[in-house]
């Protein structure tokens, strides 16, 4: 049996495929050790996912393969690799960086750029086996261009700073009735500042034909190719592929982004567990 997890800073989708059947995906709140120590996530896989898995668990062996957000380095793939077994003690346990799932489920066995464009960003340079680049990132505090985090956090400033045309910040203040202390509280003083302003984007979704919000928008990707994209041998020659919901939403402005830097647009997925599964049941 395999067990395989998607795991971004919003939520972590779980497929158990037995029999080289993948079963219906289970759902638990998102994972990040840059966020979240072992004992949370821990309990997060002991009271959401294992009482959902019921009698996969009766199966001899169980190999998990993670792809999680924060998965950058050793110290934090032991993290999770710790919380997994505590909860599935006998599993033959895999923890990578959300990284790798997308350019395997983008590129496949090909060479191309594939990018995330979630709650946040990342980016790398795939051969069609392995990652051999991968410009920092740096989260949501420094860098996350071209994200749900990145664009809300632009949004709070515009609003904040009164920069809001008339009728959006109408629209605004009807929808969420915060005002700057609200958004200072969350931000700077509650757990999870990323996925706070990752919330406001079914708002800029909803108002995604605004010509203010497709210019934020746009300047957020914009900020994404300059700083990461442009940075990879070949950008230019090679099919660009990004999996998120972010790059779905916007597409059209995505490709017109991409479209200014002489890069071409090759695939738009909204997440890696179908390209996951195929991946691992070959």
């Amino acid at each position: 049996m395999i067990l395989i997890a998607d795991s971004g800073s919003t939520k972590t989708e779980w497929v158990m495929i037995n029999e080289g059947k993948a079963q219906p995906s289970l759902y638990t709140q998102g994972i990040n050790p840059y966020f979240q120590d072992e004992m949370v996530i821990e309990k997060i896989i002991r009271e959401e996912l294992i009482s959902q898995l019921n009698f996969h668990l009766t199966a001899s062996s169980l190999q998990v393969f993670y792809y999680g957000a924060g998965c950058s380095n050793q110290t934090n793939c032991e993290t999770v690799k710790r919380a997994i077994q505590k909860n599935l003690a006998t599993a033959e346990i895999t923890v990578d960086h959300d990284l790798l799932a997308a350019a395997r489920a983008l590129c496949g066995n090909n060479k191309g750029v594939a990018a995330i464009l979630g709650t946040g960003s990342n980016s790398c340079l795939f051969d069609g086996k392995n990652i051999v680049a991968n410009n920092p990132s740096l989260g949501f505090m420094l860098g996350d261009e071209g994200s749900g985090g990145h664009i809300g956090k632009e949004l709070l400033k515009m609003f904040v700073y009164g920069e809001l045309g008339t009728e959006l910040k109408k629209d605004f203040i009807s929808a969420f009735n915060i005002d700057k202390e609200i958004i200072l509280e969350n931000v700077y003083h509650k757990p999870n500042p990323n996925r706070y302003c990752a919330s406001f984007m079914p708002f800029v979704a909803a108002h995604k034909n605004n010509e203010q919000i497709k210019e934020m928008v746009k300047a957020s990707f914009n900020e994404f190719f300059k700083r990461h994209i442009t940075k990879y041998s070949d950008h230019q020659l090679l099919p660009f592929s990004c999996v998120g919901s972010v790059a779905l939403i916007f597409r059209e402005q995505l490709e017109a982004v991409a479209k200014s830097y002489g890069v071409h647009v090759h695939k738009i997925i909204k997440n890696p567990m179908e390209g996951l599964i195929e991946y691992h049941t070959k």
